[in-house]
């Protein structure tokens, strides 16, 4: 199996679409600017969705659904919100075709709507026109709802998984009775996102802040997690927003309070999308396919019978029958492929392609010798182990590998974060190193801007529980108290 992968030091962004292609997880669509995620990578979406899913339900969140649909009056009711999407978004203005007479399709114009609708960039003004009929007292409060749908934002440059026109992601929407439950309900879905993207994803982040520049647009603050790609590049892996109460004045969501007070509620919002499925790529793999984290992997083990006849065959099936079962009692996910169709070095390159963790190899002689030949995708070592005890083995082998691959990501962020305490020092790590940049800055949206102008690197954000040191701007000279990450970013 001719693997054809570009290597990433020679073109990083051909080895990124080289391995979503290859590796049969989506592929561009006849449809510009969109994609079809295909079952394999799909697969993977649907344990990303599983997680978080759980992890909502387990913070008291239900999950709803809305229009895809959403009248364009209602944009307009919050003034920011509706500039930091006006540019991306499609609108809907007829409801009809007719053929013309000649054998075209044309447009209805007597089927004009006398509403444009705008395909949903993201659902907080039709989400909160719909919560006005559901609130009116503190009694209905917190209202905490998740919804999985997609979403349309009109990109000019696209990037399977990165940026596509329509994507797929969830979107978080509460209400609360406070300013602090709101804000403490932000700092939840943030910890969400990082433990998930962690402890699953095997991507370390970094947690903080987004400047007013980088800020979602309807929203008081922007807390965000922050990841870096194995080209230095930074990738915003999810966000979770504190919106005041901007939305519910905008339409008018109110309630009456303990002491039989009227007031707007206060809200949140929060998502993660496919681009989850850009990170764990760009995280992990290498010039041999993908590599994912076993937590996350569709298939944990892949098993190859290599036989010379049936007895064999039949032999290594026996085996093989015995130890899947134990295997799936674990919860580990195993695929036995004995399919006559491939030779076993196709297979073995197919599975290094597809990023499974663990695959076992058995032949006639590790029949006789009680053998199994076991190679771990993350390091491609190959070792002989003994055939008992070998569900065990491989339960403890998949939670190392897990480890390891985040130890290698946490390695490797650490040592593309670096101190620039010069503005020539700061362009030179971003044109050489590249990575996370600490530096200080003077906390001005015009300096950010310049900056941003002329290197296209951007403030990713002010970490949480950052230290405090005196210092000055690395590009103004302005006294500043602390240092923030820069990057170039996705």
């Amino acid at each position: 199996m001719s693997k054809g992968i570009t290597s990433k030091n020679e073109d990083y962004s051909q080895w990124y679409n080289d391995i979503v292609i290859k590796a049969d997880l989506a592929e561009h669509s006849s449809v510009k600017g969109c994609m079809v995620i295909k079952p394999y990578g799909y697969s993977i979406w649907e344990k990303i969705q599983a997680v978080l899913d759980q992890k909502f339900k387990d913070t008291g969140h239900s999950n709803a659904y809305f229009p895809l649909f959403i009248p364009k009056s209602y944009f307009s009711k919050e003034a920011s919100h509706v500039e930091g999407f006006a540019t991306e978004c499609a609108v809907v203005t007829h409801y009809r075709l007719k053929n013309d007479g000649n054998g075209n399709i044309i447009v209805d114009e007597t089927a004009k709507l006398e509403e444009e609708l705008i395909v949903r960039p993201t659902s907080e003004t039709i989400i909160w026109n719909t919560y006005k009929g559901w609130i009116q007292s503190y009694r209905d409060l917190p209202l905490l709802i998740n919804q999985w749908a997609n979403v349309v934002r009109w990109e000019m440059r696209t990037r399977l998984f990165l940026r596509t026109t329509e994507f797929l992601w969830q979107e978080g929407h509460t209400a609360h009775s406070t300013a602090q439950e709101a804000v403490e309900e932000t700092e939840r879905m943030l910890d969400v996102y990082a433990d998930f993207a962690e402890n699953w994803m095997a991507v370390p982040v970094v947690k903080g802040i987004k400047t007013p520049n980088e800020r979602f647009a309807g929203a008081l603050e922007t807390y965000c997690i922050e990841a870096l790609m194995q080209d230095g590049k930074a990738l915003q892996a999810g966000t979770s927003h504190f919106l005041g109460q901007n939305f519910a004045k905008a339409f008018d969501v109110k309630f009456t309070n303990k002491e039989g007070k009227i007031e707007h509620v206060w809200a949140t919002s929060w998502g993660v999308s496919t681009r989850l499925m850009g990170a764990l790529i760009m995280a992990h793999s290498d010039d041999a396919g993908l590599v994912l984290p076993p937590k996350l992997a569709p298939i944990q083990v892949v098993i190859v019978p290599i036989y010379k006849g049936e007895e064999d065959l039949k032999n290594i099936s026996a085996f093989v029958d015995e130890l899947m079962p134990k295997l799936k009692k674990m919860g580990i996910s195993v695929k036995y492929d004995d399919r006559d169709t491939q030779r076993p070095g196709f297979k073995f390159a197919e599975y290094e392609l597809k990023g499974v963790p663990i695959r076992l190899a058995i032949g006639g002689r590790d029949m006789e010798n009680g053998t199994v030949e076991l190679a771990r995708r993350d390091t491609r070592e190959k070792q002989t182990v003994i055939q008992e005890g070998l569900d065990i083995h491989i339960a403890q082998l998949l939670e190392e590998i897990q480890a390891n691959i985040y130890n290698k990501a946490a390695a490797f962020r650490t040592d593309h974060t670096t101190d620039a305490n010069s503005y020539d020092e700061f362009k030179e790590l971003l044109d050489g190193k590249a990575g996370f940049i600490s530096a200080h800055w003077d906390g001005t949206p015009e300096t950010e801007q310049k900056i941003k102008e002329e290197t296209k690197a951007t403030i990713r954000c002010i970490p949480l529980n950052n230290k405090l040191e005196d210092g000055v701007c690395i590009y103004s000279g302005k006294p500043s108290k602390q240092r923030v990450l820069f990057a170039r970013a996705y």
